[in-house]
């Protein structure tokens, strides 16, 4: 009896924890998504206050359904797929918007990526009222269509030209002729803008739909950047664009008013110095009056300039200047009746709101203290308060607040440790808010705007009871001063049975470029199981954020600025010492991997850090930043004529004979942003220096290095080069 007890006690526990430690795959994480977390993409708050809109599946077909916002009682289906054809096929919805007075819904389908924010598709719309749908043109497909004020017309960009369509007429008119591939492009942005200022479509309607202002962009002097596409075929496909490279000519630009009454064009003036930037233009709510920012060729100087619609005539009403770098951002907001603009500014060492008068006279500082505002999500004339996230609780956490216009009161409109994010409604009444912490996945409400809790719209509880089957270890937040006395705050996550009398190997990770974040108390949606992965391989894995990076002012973000890869390699490699001397880790087994700015920083350990790191993975790295382009280098470094050292002193290129330990250099060959070339050029210095690495190309693949089996196959080449190698 007591036999048979202690064997059913054995198998019991033996059974449990097979089920508590359950084993992660690669093709788990990446081939079928076994982790992937929900969102509530498909809710769409109304302006009116009192509605909202969701997508609901039901007998085998979509619904954009309509609900009170109070008590989530169904309404009304606006429209169901099924009745709504194109081609003989139901049209997609899952992606639709709203005109700005929802009489109009817009979809797109047959969607093709061009680069990072930009695409052209067939755009449809669809009149709530008359319950019809029809597309928008049938002159080929369309980019960035956006309909008017009132309503009535949709503006679009298709051949580099800026067209508009009059919804009840059913015409299309062209509003500029001169476009053209690699030379003129008409309201859409040259590649560089749209990587490094944030944005693609670069044209406005007023407030009345009167006007639509434009930036033009003559790329004809801009070199050009090109790349074979292999697609089975005798000779190669060849990608050319233009691509403006550190110290390179740029586009100049042009802003343009288009006047709908007149048809005529009218030439905003912006002074005689050409090699400029124009980052942001958007509309004052006086429909004659474009606000324009303009940035000089360092970014160290941004003007926001007042055009008169009519003549073109401009004022500057603010100048941000900086003997460091100006950022930009898309915070201006505008007062009701003219009473002036919010704006951001680093001016006081963090970032913080201020509210001027239309004059560019400072009226207050709204927010104030030793954290930055991350994110600004707007202003409500009729209670007069602001809402914005911010770093008041660590530059590792991201809480959301309220605030009114003077600053004197503010409401917390978080209430628990980690990372809330909001997206508001038309009005701000209502945001629909996404909380998550590092070991916590994302879970999304509605709330109106005081912070009240109407709706849970997703919780993830699915994923939350699948964690349960698998033996997770935890996301343990530390800091450690640097030798400089810098304080640096990191992550750890140790393997799974963490056994503290043994010692571990580590796998370092880091992204570390210029105002960047990665360690967040935060979900991180793919590399949490990643990471997990290793941590059930028998790897800890550690993630520290050196200087340079964000949420800790102005004078910590900047402390890298003309020497980029320096102070941050330092931190990198103090972070592996401090690491290295804790008592279960064998500081002889530690490697990094990093992407992108992280795949810069890999390079950079794997030669200059050489004594301390064993192997490192680079993924699609700089390797010098005259290779980069002239926007975002130019940012941090200047152009190579005024920094020499910069761009040479901190270059892996220079440093290969270095090289001690394993090298796995990993790069897309379609890569349009970090191109191919980094790794061609680093990969020839390492064969004249007889190092030996390892080299896995992706054929036609881009910055993301996706599609298909692509990551399953990427992520498994670095788990046996870690397995081998660590």
């Amino acid at each position: 009896m007591i036999l048979r007890l202690i064997i059913v006690v054995f198998l019991t526990t033996f059974l449990g924890n097979m089920f508590a430690q359950k084993n992660i795959s690669v093709e788990d994480i990446f081939t079928f998504r076994k982790f992937s977390s929900k969102s509530a993409s498909g809710f769409k708050a109304l302006k009116n206050g009192m509605h909202y809109t969701d997508i609901v599946s039901e007998n085998g077909s979509n619904q954009i359904v309509k609900y009170d916002l109070k008590t989530g009682k169904k309404l009304a289906i606006v429209l169901d797929n099924k009745s709504l054809k194109v081609a003989g096929n139901p049209i997609d919805i899952s992606d639709y918007s709203f005109s700005p007075d929802e009489s109009k819904i817009v979809f797109k389908i047959n969607v093709e990526e061009i680069y990072r924010r930009s695409s052209k598709a067939e755009y449809f719309i669809y009149d709530i009222y008359k319950g019809t749908l029809s597309a928008l043109s049938n002159n080929g497909k369309q980019m960035f269509a956006a309909v008017s004020p009132l309503g009535n017309k949709v503006a679009f960009v298709r051949d580099n030209n800026l067209f508009m369509k009059d919804l009840d007429s059913n015409q299309e008119s062209q509003i500029t002729l001169d476009g053209k591939n690699n030379e003129i492009k008409n309201g859409w942005a040259d590649w560089v803008y749209e990587e490094e200022f944030s944005k693609a479509d670069y044209f406005d309607w007023n407030a009345d739909g009167s006007k639509l202002a434009f930036v033009r962009f003559d790329e004809r002097k801009v070199k050009e950047y090109s790349f074979d596409v292999y697609n089975n075929n005798l000779y190669p496909d060849k990608v050319t664009f233009k691509y403006p490279k550190a110290g390179e000519d740029n586009s100049l630009v042009s802003v343009h008013i288009y006047d709908l009454k007149t048809a005529k064009i009218v030439n905003v003036e912006l002074g005689t110095e050409l090699d400029i930037y124009i980052p942001r233009i958007k509309w004052t709510t006086d429909p004659n009056c474009l606000s324009v920012q303009r940035m000089n060729r360092l970014q160290n100087k941004l003007e926001l300039f007042y055009a008169n619609a009519s003549t073109g005539d401009t004022k500057v009403i603010l100048t941000e200047e900086s003997k460091t770098y100006v950022d930009v951002s898309d915070d201006l907001v505008f007062l009701p009746n003219g009473k002036g603009f919010i704006w951001t500014s680093e001016k006081d060492n963090f970032n913080h709101l201020y509210v001027y008068d239309n004059n560019g006279i400072l009226v207050n500082q709204i927010t104030k203290g030793a954290w930055d505002v991350i994110a600004f999500y707007g202003y409500d004339p009729q209670t007069n308060r602001l809402y914005y996230q911010s770093t008041e609780q660590g530059p590792i956490n991201r809480v959301i607040y309220s605030i009114s216009l003077n600053g004197k009161t503010k409401n917390s409109l978080s209430s628990l440790s980690g990372t809330t994010d909001a997206e508001f409604s038309n009005g701000l009444k209502y945001y629909v808010s996404t909380f998550s912490n590092a070991n916590t996945p994302p879970v999304y409400e509605l709330h109106s705007a005081d912070g009240k809790l109407i709706k849970v719209l997703e919780n993830n509880a699915d994923l939350n009871l699948q964690m349960k089957n698998y033996s997770l270890s935890k996301k343990e937040f530390f800091s450690f001063k640097n030798s400089d006395g810098v304080e640096l705050n990191g992550w750890m996550m140790k393997p799974r049975d963490f056994d503290a009398s043994k010692k571990y190997p580590v796998y370092m990770y880091a992204y570390n470029g210029p105002g960047s974040n990665k360690c967040n108390n935060a979900w991180d949606r793919t590399d949490f199981w990643w990471h997990s992965l290793l941590n059930q391989e028998g790897y800890m894995v550690v993630c520290v954020d050196g200087r340079g990076t964000l949420g800790r002012g102005r004078e910590f973000k900047h402390s890298t600025y003309l020497q980029l890869g320096k102070l941050e390699v330092q931190d990198q490699i103090e972070a592996n010492q401090y690491i290295g001397n804790l008592s279960f880790v064998d500081k002889t087994r530690i490697g990094f991997m990093g992407w992108s700015y992280g795949g810069y920083m890999a390079s950079l350990l794997i030669s200059k850090g050489a004594d301390y790191f064993k192997a490192a993975i680079a993924v699609a790295p700089v390797t010098n930043w005259k290779f980069y382009d002239n926007i975002y280098t130019e940012r941090f470094l200047r152009k190579p004529s005024d920094n020499k050292s910069g761009y040479e002193d901190n270059s892996p290129i220079n440093f290969t004979k270095k090289i001690k330990g394993k090298f796995l250099l990993i790069h897309g060959s379609g890569d349009d942003n970090v191109h191919f070339q980094n790794s061609m050029e680093l990969s020839r210095e390492l064969v004249k220096n007889n190092i030996p690495f390892d080299f896995m190309t992706y054929p036609n693949k881009n910055h993301g290095i996706s599609g298909g089996l692509t990551r399953t196959h990427l992520y498994n080449k670095m788990l046996t080069f870690i397995k081998v190698n660590l």
